[in-house]
């Protein structure tokens, strides 16, 4: 295997989208696994500057970052050994995304304890294996949320907020720079304290499954919840005489949030509402993907029931939907169709998701100096090649 230490790569002949806009032209040269230089491709390359790859008719985006996914090609994080985690890191390289947050839900204390341990030994030896998505970190969504909106949540496993302790028994990952989110309902018992306590470790708190009135809203937002999970899914619909987080969202400034685009959780004429309220650099998009995605259509057993996948939508025995079956390029593609910018489309799946894991410094952009976690999309917005850490992890040329 090449080190990434050392091996260098030249881009040449794509669309590059960057922060200042998409632009014809330009070079990236690549080394240490890092963008070093963008020039124009009237300048002379590198001497040394490695395997040339030209992307003539491709748009080259800053690679995808799904902060909310549960699994793909058969696999539940909740039950995936480091191995397993991998080979979802493999699918989602070929789909464009270059990080991800596992995303664990309300379960019993060892099965916390459990993911932590293979999430853990997952980055622990990244740099070891073969290229794909890198984990970040975990998403904890819940089990701190309302069971009025549980959505396929396993209310058995919904708990209160009493003190710091009731965080140690989810299980924290000890690795450098970990992220950890968790989706809350801060008007649940302690939830504006827990907010507090996140706050306090620099975790990410978003405000998620949740029936809270506005004043409620408001005060978790001065004790630091900034962003919402799933907008619209897991909370109550817009009334006009109780706004609630739908309306306290759309309205808020400063408040952020992440949306399943996939035309099944949400209608697309509410995604345009969205976009129009927030603007795209408030939004963030994410899959919410489940074990079945990729699978097809049939009947799958996870979370200790049966989740019945039909033309695309999941749904569980209670009839509520249970996670989606895109990946992150597929709601890039929805996003496309309702006639999104490449550049809004960069902020919504990369920029912003990087902006609330504090690490914009490092990634979600194509900048010199940040890292070279790319992704390579034909005009019907196919992926075609990623790239990630400088070192290709995905490659379809062909087509």
């Amino acid at each position: 295997m090449l080190n990434p230490a050392t091996e260098s790569l030249l881009i040449e002949g794509a669309s590059v989208v960057t922060p200042s806009g998409t632009k014809q032209g330009l070079s990236l040269f690549i080394e240490g696994g890092r963008i070093k230089r963008i020039f124009s491709s009237k300048e002379s390359a590198p001497p040394n500057a490695g395997k040339v790859f030209a992307l003539d008719g491709l748009t080259l985006f800053p690679g995808f970052i799904d902060i909310h996914m549960h699994g793909a090609v058969g696999i539940d994080v909740m039950e995936a050994s480091a191995e397993y985690l991998h080979r979802i890191g493999r699918y989602l390289s070929a789909n464009g995304v270059t990080a991800w947050l596992p995303t664990i839900v309300p379960a019993p204390d060892k099965d916390y304890r459990s993911v932590a341990q293979s999430v853990e030994q997952l980055i622990s030896k990244h740099n070891e294996r073969a290229p794909v998505a890198r984990a970040l970190g975990l998403h904890y969504e819940g089990p701190f949320v309302n069971d009025e909106q549980c959505g396929a949540l396993r209310s058995v496993f919904f708990r209160t907020f009493n003190n710091a302790s009731d965080l140690r028994k989810l299980a924290v990952l000890k690795a450098e720079g970990a992220r950890h989110m968790m989706t809350l309902a801060p008007e649940i018992d302690g939830g504006l304290e827990l907010v507090q306590e996140l706050k306090r470790r620099g975790w990410i708190a978003s405000i998620g499954h949740t029936r809270a009135p506005v004043e409620i809203l408001e005060r978790a937002f001065k004790a630091g919840a900034r962003h919402m999970t799933h907008f619209f899914n897991g909370m109550p619909a817009l009334h006009h005489r109780a706004p609630g987080p739908v309306g306290w969202g759309l309205a808020h400034e400063e408040v952020t949030c992440d949306v399943i685009a996939d035309a099944v959780h949400v209608d697309p004429l509410a995604l345009r509402l969205l976009l129009r309220a927030k603007g795209a650099e408030r939004v963030s998009l994410i899959s919410d993907s489940v074990a079945p995605t990729g699978q097809g259509d049939g009947q799958f057993q996870f979370w200790n029931e049966t989740i019945t996948v039909k033309d695309g939508r999941t749904q569980n025995k209670s009839g509520h939907i249970a996670g989606s079956v895109i990946n992150l390029s597929d709601a890039v593609r929805t996003m496309r169709g309702l006639g999104v910018s490449a550049n809004d489309i960069a902020l919504m799946a990369s920029r912003n998701p990087a902006r609330l894991l504090v690490l914009e410094d490092d990634c979600g952009t194509i900048e010199e100096g940040k890292r070279a976690d790319l992704v390579a999309l034909s005009k019907d917005y196919s992926v075609r090649m990623t790239i990630i850490g400088g070192r290709i992890a995905f490659e379809q040329m062909s087509q």
